[in-house]
C-alpha cells in the first residue's frame, strides 16, 4: 500500500452521571474548551479501555502486553520453553535481554519504563536459546554475553508485532532502534455542552452495629458529571499495513478497533 490512506472515526455518545476519568483531586476530568468548560476523558484512558476490549475479542497470544516485569515474564517463557530451572532461566533471560540495553528500574528485575511487546514475540525470543539452554548456561558471563550477541533479539522485536502494539505505537526513549509508529491517534473525548462538577454526598452503614450505636460507618465525596461526548479517532492504514507487513491482517485489525473504541468505556480507575 503506497499512497496515504485514514479512517476516521467520529462517536457522539451520551453518558450518564459518572466519572469515567479522574484527575489528581479524584474528580472527572475538564477542559476549557471553546469558551467554555467542558467534560474531558483523556485519549490514554480511552485506548486503554480499548486495548481492554481486544482481551475480549482477541486470543490472549495475539495481544501485547505492556510491563516493567518483562525480565521476569522472559525467564519464565525461557523456563517453560527450553525446560531450565528457574535460576537458569532468569541469568538467559537477562543475557537475551542486555542486547537491547534496557534501563534498569530502582526495583530489581524491573526496567525503568513500561516496556510494550508481544506474547508471541516473547516466545520467539525465548525460543532463540531452547536448543543451547544446556550449552549457554554452562558459559561464563562474558562468553554468554558474546554467544547471545550474535542472536537476533532486537529483530524479533522489531516483527510480528501484535495489533495493539501496530495500532498505538511503542517508544523507546533511549532504544530508537525499537520504536513503533503508532498507526491510530485518539483525541481526547469533550463534551458537546458546558458541564458543572456535581458531588455526590454518601454514607455506608456498619452492619454489625449495635442498635445502640448510631451514625454512619463511613462518610465521603465524590465528584461525578454527566456528558454527550463527541469522540475522535483516525486510523493511518498505510502505517498499519506497514506495520503488520500484511495488508489483510490489518484489514482485520483495524475492523478490530473500531469495534473496541467504539463499545469500550473507561472504568475510572
Amino acid at each position: 500500500m503506497t499512497s496515504r490512506q485514514y479512517i476516521d472515526v467520529h462517536i457522539i455518545q451520551t453518558v450518564p452521571p459518572a466519572n469515567l476519568n479522574r484527575d489528581d483531586q479524584g474528580n472527572p476530568k475538564e477542559a476549557h474548551f471553546g469558551g467554555t468548560r467542558r467534560s474531558r476523558v483523556s485519549s490514554q484512558a480511552w485506548k486503554r479501555a480499548t486495548r481492554l476490549h481486544f482481551a475480549e475479542r482477541v486470543p490472549e497470544q495475539d495481544l501485547g502486553t505492556r510491563t516493567k516485569r518483562v525480565a521476569g515474564k522472559l525467564a519464565e517463557r525461557v523456563a517453560d520453553i527450553a525446560e531450565v530451572d528457574p535460576p537458569t532461566a532468569t541469568r538467559l533471560a537477562g543475557a537475551l535481554l542486555a542486547p537491547l540495553k534496557i534501563t534498569a528500574g530502582k526495583k530489581e528485575g524491573d526496567t525503568a519504563y513500561l516496556f510494550f511487546y508481544g506474547r508471541r514475540q516473547l516466545d520467539a525470543v525465548a525460543a532463540l536459546v531452547r536448543d543451547r539452554a544446556a550449552e549457554l548456561a554452562a558459559l561464563d558471563d562474558d562468553a554468554l554475553a558474546e554467544e547471545i550477541g550474535q542472536m537476533p533479539v532486537r529483530e524479533t522485536f522489531r516483527t510480528g508485532h501484535p495489533i495493539d502494539v501496530a495500532l498505538f505505537g511503542r517508544m523507546v526513549a533511549d532504544i530508537p532502534a525499537l520504536n513503533v509508529d503508532a498507526a491510530v491517534q485518539v483525541a481526547h473525548a469533550l463534551s458537546t455542552h458546558t458541564t458543572e462538577l456535581e458531588f455526590d454526598y454518601f454514607t455506608a452503614v456498619d452492619d454489625e452495629n449495635e442498635k445502640e450505636e448510631t451514625g454512619a460507618g463511613m462518610i465521603g465525596t465524590i465528584g461525578f458529571n454527566s456528558a454527550t461526548l463527541y469522540r475522535y479517532a483516525t486510523v493511518g492504514m498505510h502505517q498499519l499495513v506497514d506495520n503488520l507487513s500484511d495488508e489483510k491482517v490489518a484489514i482485520d485489525a483495524v475492523a478490530e478497533f473500531v469495534t473496541s473504541f467504539a463499545r469500550s468505556m473507561p472504568t475510572g480507575y
